[in-house]
């Protein structure tokens, strides 16, 4: 998997391998910065409510610190990692651990909600920090990857021409968890409301469940303040709320894994001969 011809940067683009790795690149990031973005208010929503003692505003902020110390760690490991193992096998490892790291991630909000224990805010902890190590990782290896895929020559200018993968993820991930966080709330403030007595919701919010769509949109309702009023032995679903956003982000790297996957050396027809001057391929195949 290591190509010991040069492809001009124009020809490149005319390879598969170009997007499968633009596809590799923009979903490993775009899971990664995705978590990245909500990290300190998933960190609080999933065990503020369940752990309180434990996980306080001084503990989020350690948290986010942390993420930062294990990115960086990640860059160096995997990267080093890739130049013994491979980078192909190190995506591999990238995408089949991460879908099993946030797959796991509802199953963790879901238990910590129904029997409060620091076990999963342990396992929380140590699952976000090797998603972040892989985050990094990914940013480092890609550039190690291009050049077995198209020689040393330009892989800067190629480098260059895939980053458009991370501006896309870069807006991508942090408006899907946004969106799919704000539906969450929603669907579950008005599974909530249809469990409180319609008496105590008016006494409560001084209007009547008719009106619940305004009152969410003033923000006058939240899950918060219906916990408070809700029937004794309501599970509250705070913790849950990033379900669906793990499982899409689960997703994203199966569609990467498949992307890697299928990665093979680039065909010979796209190879600079020996002394061929840059863009000489492209022009050769116009005329």
């Amino acid at each position: 998997m290591i190509s010991t011809r040069d492809v001009d940067i124009n020809e490149a683009l005319k390879t598969r391998q170009f997007y499968q790795l633009w596809i590799v690149l923009c979903f490993n990031v775009t899971a990664g910065i995705g978590v990245l973005s909500v990290a300190q208010t998933m960190m609080t929503e999933i065990f503020g409510t369940t752990l309180p003692g434990i996980v306080d505003s001084g503990f989020a902020a350690t948290y986010v610190a942390m993420i930062s110390l294990f990115n960086m760690l990640g860059r160096f490991l995997w990267a080093s990692s890739s130049d013994y193992i491979g980078r192909r096998n190190t995506y591999w490892i990238f995408f089949a651990l991460g879908i099993v790291l946030y797959l796991s991630i509802p199953l963790v909000a879901q238990r910590v909600s129904v029997m409060p224990a620091t076990i999963w805010l342990v396992y929380f902890y140590a699952a976000t920090m090797i998603i972040f190590t892989m985050y990094g990782g990914g940013f480092a290896t890609i550039p190690a990857y291009l050049a077995d895929m198209f020689g040393t020559r330009y892989v800067g200018g190629i480098h260059g021409r895939l980053l458009t993968a991370w501006s896309i993820a870069g807006v991508l991930g942090p408006v899907a968890i946004t969106t799919l966080r704000e539906r969450a709330i929603e669907s579950a403030i008005r599974d909530l409301a249809v469990q409180v007595s319609p008496q105590r919701f008016e006494q409560a919010f001084g209007a009547g469940l008719e009106q619940l769509d305004t009152l969410i949109a003033q923000q006058t309702v939240t899950i918060a303040k219906l916990m408070e009023i809700a029937p004794a032995g309501t599970v509250d679903p705070t913790p849950s709320l990033y379900n669906l956003t793990m499982y899409l982000m689960a997703g994203l790297l199966a569609i990467a894994l498949v992307a890697n996957a299928l990665m093979r050396p680039v065909d010979a027809k796209h190879h600079m001969r020996e002394n061929e001057a840059p863009g000489a391929a492209s022009r050769g195949a116009s005329a």
